[in-house]
């Protein structure tokens, strides 16, 4: 059983998944009360109307969304929706959810790509540099730069840089501008602080676990036999060393991006003013668009979904020694 067989069953399984959590979400959804009805009904009776007519204008309401259905009609109306990318329409934008999403995503991939390859490539090379320098000035310097990066809160850290660097210098704009082209000096210098201030928060975990998991090896049988052998020391930490620390590192690099993207970067996006996926989602928890939460939890359920995909492929690829057939 080889390697395609593997990644078909694990697409099928996170297939699997997603199906069980978007089934959850709409259990809960049905289960939760309406808040769109109940407004319904409270704006005929602030009007003066009977409860009667409260109880009428609820009724249109319901029906007007289809929640006059039988339960299994519903469902199926649900996950047929969700699947054909068919998430509801937006109350407070006036407009699809997936419409909505997608404008927010747009800006939101232009700080995310970057500072997630930064991180991914930054952080494993300078963990490693560091175990190969071990408590040398250079491993505590590297050590102090991830543990400043544990300590600060990112939407703080990012409030002290747009003060200095935005309002006291003038060297990056205080206001977010969407209107300059996404390949353009001045879009790279306003995002320039945000992606900072991400790597800054999340290079520090990986540096550490992967400074750890290399210190393992760099004493190996195997490391110390190609170093006799005159292996240069660049092939030896790139492909003996680096190549076994990535197999558990990426199950915190995958966990820990996940996190940030999902938690770090809504407060980025409000610090600064990028009109991206966690700007979108506040409003929309602020403001009670059901159908706009509903819909970027769907978003956040399908990108962790595929993360985990990814994270069990890279395992394979990277250690030959994991059996297909176990998994």
């Amino acid at each position: 059983m080889g390697l395609g067989w593997y990644i078909t069953r694990r697409v099928g399984w996170a297939f699997i998944v997603t199906f069980i959590i978007v089934s959850i979400t709409w259990a809960l959804l049905a289960a939760a009360p309406n808040p769109e009805i109940a407004q319904a009904a409270t704006q005929v009776a602030l009007q003066g109307g009977d409860p009667a007519d409260a109880q009428a204008a609820a009724e249109r309401a319901r029906e007007l969304r289809g929640l006059d259905a039988p339960l299994y009609q519903r469902y199926i109306d649900y996950v047929t929706g969700v699947y054909t990318l068919d998430w509801g329409w937006s109350e407070t934008r006036s407009q699809p959810v997936i419409q909505a999403i997608l404008g927010a995503l747009y800006y939101t991939a232009q700080y995310s790509i970057p500072w997630t390859l930064l991180v991914i490539i930054i952080g494993p090379m300078v963990g490693l540099y560091s175990s190969a320098t071990q408590y040398s000035w250079k491993d505590h310097l590297a050590t102090g730069f991830a543990f400043f990066g544990y300590a600060i809160p990112n939407f703080f850290f990012g409030i002290i840089l747009l003060l200095i660097f935005g309002v006291e210098l003038g060297w990056i704009p205080v206001i977010y501008n969407t209107g300059v082209p996404v390949f353009s000096l001045e879009n790279a210098r306003q995002l320039a602080v945000p992606v900072f201030v991400l790597v800054t928060g999340s290079i520090g975990g990986i540096m550490r676990v992967s400074r750890n998991e290399s210190a393992a090896f760099m004493n190996a049988d195997f490391v110390k036999t190609a170093n006799a052998k005159g292996v240069s020391k660049l092939r030896i930490y790139a492909r003996h060393v680096l190549r076994p620390t990535m197999v558990p590192l990426s199950t915190t690099m995958i966990s820990q991006l996940l996190y940030l993207f999902v938690g770090s970067s809504l407060l980025v996006e409000i610090v600064f003013g990028i009109p991206g996926i966690g700007r979108l989602s506040y409003r929309a928890i602020i403001a009670q668009d059901t159908s706009v939460v509903l819909g970027f939890t769907l978003f956040f359920t399908f990108v962790a979904t595929i993360a985990n995909l990814l994270q069990d492929i890279t395992y394979t690829v990277l250690d030959p020694r994991i059996d297909f057939d176990d998994r």
